[in-house]
Formats: structure tokens, C-alpha cells, sequence
């Protein structure tokens, strides 16, 4: 059973629903989504922007990293996707969803998903800030 459902990035907006419904299993007690969104400061200064970018190895790498988080928490199915481009405040970033027998596990997987993706997943956010400045960070 193929329980990797989604991962992929894309240029376009996001849908939550697809993701949710990409997770569903008729094994699964329960889904732990997370919605990631483009907030409107960072570090003290004001957002008012930003843009993601990825290295053409990150789509196989969101599969890798959705493939070990599957194996360590009893998964019945796993979605991921992650916006590239510029995107504006309060857009959706990054949706991951991760479907279990039982609740428990369903947050932990969802938590490591999402952990996983900002630390090995090669993508990078370039903020722009209201005083005009700008600046690169490593990571979803």
C-alpha cells in the first residue's frame, strides 16, 4: 500500500482540502493537518512579502523525507505539499497532513513531517521587510 498520497511543490495556490482528502484512509482514527502561512513579521521587523525558492532536488526530497516519517508511526497515508514563488501575507506556504490509527501518532507524524521538511528539504524563503531591506533563510 502506497501511503506517500502527495508531495510535491508548486507554483500555485495551495488547497487545503486537497491535501486533507489526500489523507484520508479508511484505517485512519485520525488526521493531524498543518497549515502553514505567510505571517507579517519576523524577528521584530515587518514582512511584507516573500519568496521560495528550490533546489530541482526538492521535490525528491519531500518523497524521502514523507517516505521515513511513514515508517515510524503506524501511517496509513501522508500529504505533503510546499508553495514556490512570491507569495503574499497570510498566503498558504506549506500544507502536511498525516493519517494514523490513532490520534496520537497522527500528531507526531504531522509534527515530524513538518520538522523534517524545514530541515532537510532544500528550499529557501527570501523575506522582504517594510524598512525595504531583505534577507535569504534557509528552510520552509
Amino acid at each position: 500500500m502506497n501511503v506517500i498520497r502527495l508531495a510535491e511543490l508548486r507554483e500555485e495556490p495551495l488547497s487545503v482540502d486537497e491535501v486533507r482528502a489526500a489523507a484520508t484512509d479508511p484505517g485512519a482514527g485520525g488526521i493531524a493537518l498543518f497549515i502553514g502561512t505567510v505571517r507579517d513579521h519576523d524577528g521584530g521587523r515587518a514582512v511584507t512579502r516573500l519568496s521560495y525558492s528550490a533546489h530541482p532536488s526538492a521535490q525528491a526530497r519531500l518523497r524521502e523525507v514523507a517516505e521515513k516519517v511513514a515508517t515510524g508511526f503506524g501511517v496509513r497515508a501522508l500529504a505533503a505539499v510546499h508553495r514556490v514563488g512570491d507569495l503574499e501575507i497570510g498566503d498558504v506556504a506549506v500544507v502536511v497532513a498525516a493519517a494514523c490509527p490513532h490520534r496520537a501518532d497522527a500528531f507526531a507524524a504531522c509534527r515530524a513531517l513538518i520538522d523534517d521538511i524545514k530541515e532537510s528539504v532544500p528550499i529557501w524563503k527570501h523575506q522582504r521587510f517594510g524598512d525595504g531591506s531583505s534577507e535569504w533563510v534557509n528552510g520552509a
